[in-house]
């Protein structure tokens, strides 16, 4: 070994019965919440895309950062999941921890500025529990969402986590109470993949003694060949982008190389399809052309990716400024009454 490694067996953990949690149950906001106000002419555009692609039996891909759930949005993505207008969801590593501790307890979220100060930031004994999960997933041939869905939906009330000696021990659990607002567990239930894309050292569970790494990235790379296959079947399909800056555009433009290079070899074209992007950043009226490299919007991947370099070749880009809260809602009311079922 040339160089020193840390110590993981050092590490205290504690439970989440003594984390102070951001986020409740009641930040989960209904689906007949009101919603905040929105208008952009761009929303009814998008839901006609979408309502199109489903009707043709094209897919309609939902990018997603952990941002989504954080903001009380769970249930507005597991019943477009339910009534077959998302066919994929892709999320980054910290989504699933969020979804995770949602169901199994109820309130996710802490304060990085309260918790980093003793050190204790993400140190959270049945948080950690995804790790195991998604390894004894990977030797199964699974991926890392289908893993975790099916461990939320099917729990048996029994876990593994490791004791303040850190040595192995069983603790039981009451199964996941609010697997009903996992998009984990809908995605298990209906068959909708979710696929989880994560960067080694991003996430909280990757300070665990319990991390298996080369286990991590076997099962999301699993899901990344698991998102690939779906964007083949893109044409005349939507690709939604909600708030992830990094892992979305990135995961979304290796997958799309990937299926063209098939579709040329075979004499098809995958050019014709729609993108959408939901952000805050003021973007400016041009949304055709890339900004140049001394303009720091070069740099935002969700403009220069998705809605400029490969939808120029035939398919058309929208972007939509707001909150999660206000944009996802409101897309969400005007999808829901375009009469398209599940399964069409």
């Amino acid at each position: 070994m040339t160089y020193p490694f840390f110590d993981r067996s050092r590490l205290r953990l504690k439970p989440l019965t003594e984390r102070i949690h951001d986020m409740t149950l009641a930040d989960v906001l209904p689906l007949n919440h009101p919603g905040e106000p929105i208008d952009d002419p761009a929303l009814p555009q998008i839901v006609e895309r979408i309502v199109c692609a489903r009707r043709n039996a094209a897919p309609v891909i939902l990018m997603m950062g952990a941002h989504v759930i954080k903001s009380g949005l769970s249930r507005f993505v597991i019943d477009l999941m339910e009534r077959g207008y998302i066919t994929h969801v892709g999320m980054n590593g910290a989504g699933p921890i969020h979804d995770f501790e949602l169901a199994l307890v109820g309130a996710t979220t802490e304060s990085v500025a309260r918790y980093i100060q003793e050190g204790q930031f993400g140190l959270w004994r049945e948080t950690g529990e995804i790790n195991r999960i998604v390894a004894e997933g990977a030797r199964e041939g699974l991926g890392y969402g289908e893993a975790l869905g099916q461990a939320i939906q099917e729990a048996n009330g029994k876990c593994q986590i490791a004791d303040d000696n850190l040595q192995s021990a069983i603790c039981h659990l009451q199964p996941f109470p609010h697997a009903d607002i996992s998009i984990l567990a809908a995605g298990y239930r209906l068959r909708v993949p979710v696929t989880v894309h994560i960067g080694l050292g991003y996430d909280i569970i990757h300070e665990h003694p319990n991390c298996d790494p080369a286990a991590l990235g076997q099962a999301s790379y699993h899901d990344f060949l698991i998102f690939a296959e779906a964007i083949t079947r893109l044409q005349g399909g939507v690709l939604l982008n909600f708030g992830t800056a990094v892992m979305g555009p990135e995961v979304y433009l290796k997958a799309l190389a990937m299926a063209r290079n098939v579709a040329h070899q075979e004499g098809r074209r995958i050019n014709q399809f729609t993108t959408a992007v939901f952000d805050l950043l003021d973007l400016g009226p041009d949304l055709q052309h890339e900004a140049p490299k001394t303009d720091a919007r070069y740099y935002y991947r969700p403009y220069k990716t998705i809605l400029v370099r490969t939808v120029q070749d035939g398919g058309e880009s929208f972007y939509v400024r707001g909150s999660h809260r206000a944009t996802l809602p409101a897309l969400w009311r005007l999808v829901a009454a375009g009469g398209v079922k599940r399964g069409a």
